[in-house]
């Protein structure tokens, strides 16, 4: 099955060259290209695509004003001029983002970032699925610095009012993001939400009782509403 695209850019020579490239991927299939962002959103509340291949600096309305206004997102990259956008768009969970001019091979490095991302949540050996999230992460922003987390690493996160705190073998850090938004994005075979201000990373449980889960020497509360989906989870 072909990868759906959505090519938006106001510059007609920047469209014709991403969709040159885009024929020359034999998985990538165009469905639409829009010259704004407004006409971009009124195609995506009709059409259902796999990666959005986006502008930032179009009349109107910004692609990361786009980004922010779509519920259900497909998964994005931000093709643009502008470098200075970068901490903003993986602040918003962008794929990659790739700056003018885009040469063909680094257009091959987003494509396979988001196969790799295809293949997390549609494995079909537990081969391919360990080695698929070895590699995945994600991009957190902390104070004015962009940090890269790979999933694997991930601990436990927390929710802290409008932040949440991710806690990693690493270094914890502390980002503005909503649990909800982490919950959806994690790949639900390796994380599970236990509490309303907590999910966890469920290879790394180590033991539990009726009220705590201990995860790498912490503690953590179990939530009553929660529970039952906990107990699935580890097959008691």
């Amino acid at each position: 099955m072909k990868i759906k695209c959505l090519l938006v850019d106001d510059e007609p020579p920047a469209v014709d060259l991403m969709t040159t490239y885009i024929e020359r991927v034999g998985d990538l299939e165009i469905v639409g290209r829009c010259s704004n962002a407004i006409e971009a959103f009124g195609f995506l509340q009709k059409t259902k695509v796999d990666l959005l291949l986006l502008d930032i600096q179009m009349p109107k309305m910004t692609g990361l004003d786009l980004i922010r206004s779509l519920h259900d997102r497909p998964r994005i990259i931000v093709i643009t001029a502008y470098r200075e956008f970068a901490a903003d768009g993986f602040d918003l969970d962008v794929l990659d983002y790739i700056v003018k001019p885009v040469s063909f091979e680094r257009f091959l490095k987003a494509i396979a970032k988001y196969n790799q991302y295809a293949l997390l949540r549609q494995t079909e050996t537990p081969e391919q699925a360990t080695d698929a999230f070895e590699k995945a992460y994600m991009y957190f922003k902390e104070n004015k610095q962009v940090r890269k987390v790979f999933l694997k690493d991930i601990v436990y996160i927390e929710s802290i009012k409008d932040y949440v705190k991710i806690i990693t073998t690493d270094k914890p850090l502390i980002t503005y993001q909503r649990l909800s938004y982490m919950e959806e994005k994690l790949p639900e075979n390796k994380f599970l939400r236990i509490h309303k201000s907590y999910i966890i990373a469920i290879d790394r449980i180590s033991g539990y009782n009726n009220d705590l889960i201990n995860i790498e020497g912490y503690e953590l509360p179990l939530g009553r509403s929660y529970k039952q989906g906990f107990l699935k989870v580890v097959g008691a």
